[in-house]
């Protein structure tokens, strides 16, 4: 297939690139979105449409839309914006390893710590501190785009599976949410790794202190999750555009207005539990995202308020913890079941939580 590729413009930020493909002979009608996400590198489907959306996008000289079918012979111009390289530098940071051999490793990922490297995160993440203590000590060159431009609202186990360039990550947690992360050292596994995510064989289950009280002990959460209209760096359930997201949970301890659930993801999509209990009148306590840093219920009761506020200035994040991690280990050959006890800070909440009720 003839393609050119060439810069056309540059503001300092971002590259101008324009991309011109002629369609080959004998090729069959395919959308004009999925065609050039399929044959463009390190473009996603979504960039395309927002290009298609921008009218960067021509077929023949003429402005399309995304459900357009190119055909054999037409030519194809796409201006997209790329980020230039962007350095991965290995650093001495602390890592909680809860357990490691020579191909792979299960981190205790602390609050306060991205996953990986971005534009607004060049340092000081999961992937620096792995890339340091699996040995380098050079920056590791990788293109912009590769680190920014996969779909944030994607399952994350496809994501992953096909992701070269977030070194050993297979999954990840949000950046003020704690607990288990599984790290791939053996680049020939990391594939196998992304895949039991993907496939959902994966025993992962998360604790959140969440505002309110049930009148179930368990139940399942369903509703198709998005980029937030009012706010494009946030997520909501969505009635359209949204990709599918259920939630399980089982209540494990009961206090006034607020409750300890047990949690497993059938799906694995950006925010998933902050969004889904959010959207139900569940926000997890001291989110401050999607409404859990407020006292939420118990409003009325004037000395549960005043213990609850100075409870949420006790905290700068959601009480959500990645407690369980089990897989199966395509080396050893069998199957891996981790725990990691809540942190400080979710333990403070708890214990006096606990001595609240024990006084009431």
């Amino acid at each position: 297939m003839e393609q050119i590729e060439k810069v056309v413009n540059s503001d300092g930020e971002f590259f101008i690139v324009e991309h011109t493909i002629i369609v080959p002979p004998g090729k069959s009608l395919e959308r004009i979105d999925t065609f050039l996400a399929r044959h463009l590198r390190n473009v996603s489907r979504t960039k395309v449409q927002k290009a298609i959306e921008a009218e960067e996008v021509l077929v023949n000289g003429k402005i399309v839309k995304a459900n357009h079918k190119v055909k054999p012979n037409d030519v194809i111009v796409c201006k997209l914006r790329r980020l230039p390289p962007l350095k991965l530098t290995p650093e001495n940071i602390p890592l909680d390893i809860v357990y490691e051999d020579d191909y792979l490793m299960v981190v205790n990922k602390p609050a306060g710590m991205v996953t990986h490297p971005g534009y607004g995160n060049r340092t000081g993440t999961l992937v620096n501190a792995i890339l340091y203590h699996l040995g380098y000590r050079q920056d590791i060159e990788v293109l912009g785009e590769e680190l920014e431009e996969l779909d944030e609202d994607q399952d994350e186990g496809k994501i992953f599976a096909s992701s070269r360039i977030r070194p050993g990550i297979v999954h990840r947690l949000d950046k003020n949410t704690t607990g288990l992360l599984l790290i791939s050292k053996d680049p020939s596994i990391h594939q196998q790794l992304a895949e039991q995510f993907s496939n959902r064989t994966v025993e992962r289950y998360y604790y959140a202190l969440v505002w309110g009280e049930f009148d179930v002990d368990s139940g399942t959460y369903e509703g198709d999750i998005g980029r937030s209209p009012r706010d494009r760096k946030l997520f909501a359930v969505v009635k359209k555009d949204g990709k599918p997201a259920i939630t399980d949970f089982w209540v494990e301890r009961r206090f006034d207005y607020l409750s300890l659930v047990k949690i497993k993801l059938r799906t694995g999509r950006t925010h998933q539990i902050r969004v889904h209990f959010s959207h139900n009148r569940h926000p997890v306590f001291g989110d401050p995202s999607y409404g859990g840093d407020k006292v939420v219920y118990g409003g009325h009761n004037v000395k549960f308020k005043q213990f609850a506020t100075k409870l949420l200035k006790s905290t700068t994040r959601q009480m959500l913890h990645a407690k369980t991690l089990g897989f199966f280990h395509p080396v050893l050959k069998t199957q891996m079941h981790f725990e990691a006890d809540f942190p400080p800070d979710f333990k403070f909440v708890l214990s006096e939580l606990e001595n609240w009720i024990s006084k009431e």
